[in-house]
């Protein structure tokens, strides 16, 4: 069967893939598909630097805007409804562009990773969210690294809900989920792919961080979280999981102080952006694009442009 193209546009936050996004698209004659964990859900769109349908330029956009922030949103659903938009996209003739900064979401999507192995049971996984409710978090972290030291180094300790799918997986399976999905990402993609990275100066990207948090702020991040709150969203949602949300979410229970949260937010929003960048590194088959080296945008279309012409994407 012949492998369909796919164009992917990753890279840390706050780079500037949405504008360049566009510019691909416009050339390509592509649609986009969204894999930012955040911006699929409705009602959060200063926080999750939503794009704007003017900022869209009539471009179509596929998993933004479209759950509410009570759903449950993760790589198999991602999946899922990913695997719908390509169906669309291709039914159409065009080709898809998908954008984003969460890794793992590319990843899976690029390679068909299978995570949908699961016996029923959810005695074990009722037991480990008790522990994470409870606050033992960093208990649940230590027993990652006993069972799966790989994914243990991987995974951060904060992030709960795929330590916890790590556990049950070792629990229902005797097999460590970090080479299970080493096993899957050796899989061949159904697609003929371009996977670019783009990256500038580590000190730029942190530099746009702390600008675009104070922009947040201004433009009224803070009563987005209050009205998110008051509306009975708990804090423990999925979608309240997301940075800026979840501690502005805290200095309204009163955890800390807003100059507090928002020197929070930058800072682990830098970090994040830092572990985004490590993730990219590891992917194989990667074409990085480096502001500081090639130039704007007009100089990475081109660079883009000659890629997609070797891989006999785009004549």
């Amino acid at each position: 069967m012949e492998k369909k193209p796919l164009i992917v546009l990753a890279g840390p936050t706050a780079v500037g893939k949405t504008k360049l996004s566009i510019q691909l698209a416009k050339l390509f004659d592509a649609e986009i598909i969204s894999a930012d964990s955040m911006q699929v859900y409705r009602r959060m769109d200063i926080g999750s630097a939503k794009i704007t349908a003017e900022e869209m330029e009539g471009v179509p956009h596929y998993l933004v805007d479209v759950l509410e922030p009570e759903d449950e949103f993760n790589v198999v659903r991602f999946q899922q409804m990913a695997g719908e938009a390509l169906k669309k996209i291709y039914a159409k003739g065009k080709i898809p562009l998908i954008v984003g900064g969460t890794g793992f979401y590319i990843q899976a999507l690029l390679y068909d990773i299978d995570f949908t192995e699961d016996d029923g049971d959810r005695s074990y996984r009722n037991m480990l969210e008790s522990k994470a409710a409870a606050g033992e978090g960093e208990a649940l972290h230590r027993m990652l690294r006993e069972c799966d030291p790989a994914s243990a180094e991987r995974i951060h300790p904060h992030n709960l809900k795929r330590i916890i799918r790590a556990l049950e997986y070792y629990h229902q399976t005797g097999q460590k989920i970090s080479e299970h999905n080493e096993r899957e990402r050796r899989k061949e993609a159904p697609y003929v792919s371009a996977y670019f990275v783009l990256t500038d100066d580590r000190s730029r990207i942190y530099e746009r961080i702390d600008q675009r948090v104070d922009r947040m702020m201004d433009l009224g991040l803070l009563d987005e979280v209050k009205a998110l709150k008051e509306s009975g969203l708990p804090g423990d949602a999925t979608s309240m999981q997301g940075l800026g949300y979840k501690e502005l979410y805290a200095y309204l229970d009163g955890a800390y102080s807003l100059e507090e949260a928002v020197r929070i937010i930058k800072r682990d929003t830098r970090h994040f952006a830092k572990r985004q960048l490590t993730w990219f590194k590891r992917e194989r088959d990667v074409i990085w694009l480096d502001r500081s080296v090639i130039g704007e945008d007009e100089m990475l279309c081109e660079t883009v442009k000659e890629h997609l012409r070797k891989k006999k994407i785009w004549k």
